[in-house]
């Protein structure tokens, strides 16, 4: 029983590892142009962010090569801002946007960059290893309305379910 415990738990672990069917992770990422703050922007709703507004993601390298994670977000039901810290590694190629990160000891999950503004690095458009792990990031908290109907035709066309999404609202107090 223990042996088959033992050979599960890796191959469980492994499937959170993964790029979903009919997306492909984008070629040519710069890691230092990638790192500082990202606003959520919209996303699919998930129940680690259940509630939440005014949602940023802060990466900044460690001194061991990994990747620091910061997410913050207000939550709207319990009325306090709540932070998670963990941390983020290329899968294979570091010149892929294929990382995968972790908020719970040895646990990684899948973070797939599918979409990037090449030239300032100013958008992306982010999955984790299943299509209902979506999100739309941008350097600003608010995005263009043109631009914003752009990614969501681009996500839409691969598959994503962008009729449900959360969009976010800009933190009014980003000291809070």
């Amino acid at each position: 029983m223990l042996k088959k415990l033992l050979v599960c738990i890796p191959l469980v672990l492994m499937g959170c590892i993964r790029v979903p069917e009919g997306v492909t992770v984008i070629e040519k990422f710069e890691l230092e142009r990638y790192l500082g703050t990202w606003y959520e922007i919209a996303r699919i709703e998930n129940s680690f962010e259940k509630d939440f507004t005014s949602v940023t993601a802060t990466y900044t390298l460690d001194q061991d090569g990994t990747v620091a994670v910061l997410n913050r977000g207000y939550d709207a039901e319990e009325g306090v801002w709540k932070e998670s810290r963990g941390k983020a590694k290329f899968v294979d190629d570091p010149a892929k946007g294929a990382l995968k990160v972790s908020f719970f000891g040895p646990f990684y999950s899948s973070y797939n960059i599918i979409g990037l503004d090449r030239e300032g690095y100013e958008w992306a458009i982010v999955c984790g290893y299943k299509k209902s792990l979506f999100w739309i990031l941008a350097r600003k908290p608010v995005m263009e309305p043109g631009l914003l109907e752009e990614l969501l035709e681009k996500a839409d066309s691969m598959g994503f379910e962008t009729e449900g999404l959360v969009f976010n609202t800009p933190p009014d107090n980003e000291d809070a």
